[in-house]
C-alpha cells in the first residue's frame, strides 16, 4: 500500500509532482492519511512538501506505530520517560540498539514493523568452563553486534544458558542461538578457519526453552555447514500481558561425554517476533527446521 500511495505523488524520475492541489491539503487530513503507511514510508513522504512533512511529526500518526506499553519499554531501556519528546523522536529512539544490563543485551524496534527486537551477547550468558582458555576464548570481531564473540576451542561438556526478563508487547516470539562452525578471525568479515571443528556430527545440540507459566519446549538438532553464521531455533513463546515482564530461560547442551567437540563460534541469543522467521529462512539464515532437527516434547 505504501508505495502505491507514494508513487501518485512521485514521477517515475522521482521528482516530485507539481500538482498544484498537493501542497493545499490540510495536515490534518495528511496526517490521517499516512498514519496508515509504514514509517519509512511515511519518512520518504515527507520529502513532498511542507504539509507531509509537517504531518509526518503528528503524535497521533506515531503512536499508531509505537507498542501499546512503550511507556514501560522507554522506562525499561532509556531509564526515563522523556517529557518533551514527540512520538516520533521516542519512535526514533527505540529504532536504534540501546545497550541494557551493563552492556550484555540490546533490543529495538524493528523500523519497518514496530517488533520488538532483543540480542543477548555471549557475556550475558552462563557458559561452561568460559573462563579457562584451554576450552574457550573471547574474540573481537566485527560480525557481532556486541563486537565479540565466545569462541569454544575443544570441551566435553558443553553447555549454555541464559534468562531474560523483559516486558515484552503482546505477541508470538521465536527464541534462536546465532552461532557459527569455524573460527572467526579480527575483523575480516567473513574469514574462517574450520580446521577445529569436531564433534558435532556425532551427536545432536539440545535446545530448550523455559517460559513464564512453567511452559518448555525441547529440541535436538545437528550443528553443520561450517564458515557461516546461522539462527539456530530453541522455541516459541506467547505473551498476553504487555503489563509485565515476561521471564524465559533458555539453554543449549550436548553433554555426551564420551567425546570432544569443538571449534565453534557463540555470538548471541536472538530474540524476535515470530514473523521474522520467514525472512531469515528465505535469506538461508535459518537452522533447527525440519528434516534435520526433531522436537522432543513440548509442554
Amino acid at each position: 500500500m505504501g508505495a502505491s500511495f507514494s508513487a501518485l505523488f512521485i514521477d517515475q524520475d522521482g521528482v516530485s509532482s507539481s500538482s498544484p492541489c498537493l501542497g493545499d491539503l490540510p495536515e490534518s487530513c495528511v496526517a490521517s492519511i499516512i498514519q496508515h503507511l509504514d514509517p519509512p514510508e511515511i519518512c520518504k513522504l515527507a520529502k513532498l512538501n511542507r504539509a507531509f512533512s509537517a504531518a509526518s511529526w503528528a503524535d497521533f500518526v506515531w503512536e499508531s506505530k509505537l507498542p501499546p506499553n512503550y511507556h514501560i519499554l522507554v522506562h525499561k531501556i532509556l531509564g526515563f520517560v522523556p517529557q518533551n519528546l514527540g512520538k516520533r523522536d521516542i519512535y526514533t529512539r527505540l529504532c536504534r540498539p540501546n545497550t541494557f544490563d551493563g552492556g550484555t543485551k540490546k533490543v529495538w524496534l524493528h523500523k519497518s514493523t514496530g517488533g520488538v527486537c532483543m540480542s543477548i551477547s555471549s557475556k550475558g550468558l552462563q557458559i561452561t568452563g568460559i573462563d579457562d582458555r584451554r576450552y574457550w576464548n573471547h574474540i573481537p570481531t566485527n560480525e557481532s553486534r556486541f563486537h565479540s564473540i565466545a569462541y569454544l576451542r575443544q570441551i566435553w561438556w558443553f553447555e549454555v544458558n541464559g534468562e531474560v526478563e523483559f516486558p515484552f508487547p503482546v505477541g508470538t516470539y521465536s527464541v534462536f542461538f546465532r552461532l557459527q562452525l569455524g573460527r572467526a578471525w579480527g575483523f575480516g568479515r567473513g574469514i574462517c578457519d574450520p580446521e577445529q571443528v569436531h564433534g558435532w556430527d556425532i551427536k545432536p545440540v539440545r535446545f530448550q526453552l523455559w517460559t513464564s507459566g512453567d511452559k518448555h519446549s525441547t529440541w535436538e538438532c545437528s550443528l553443520s555447514e561450517a564458515g557461516k553464521w546461522f539462527h539456530y531455533h530453541v522455541g516459541d513463546f506467547n505473551v498476553e500481558n504487555p503489563s509485565s515482564s515476561t521471564k524465559i530461560k533458555l539453554s543449549m547442551s550436548q553433554i555426551d561425554c564420551t567425546h570432544t567437540k569443538g571449534g565453534l563460534c557463540l555470538d548471541s541469543v536472538v530474540i524476535c517476533p515470530s514473523a521474522f522467521r520467514e525472512r531469515l529462512e528465505h535469506k538461508g539464515f535459518l537452522k533447527c527446521t525440519k528434516p534435520c532437527c526433531r522436537m522432543l516434547h513440548s509442554i
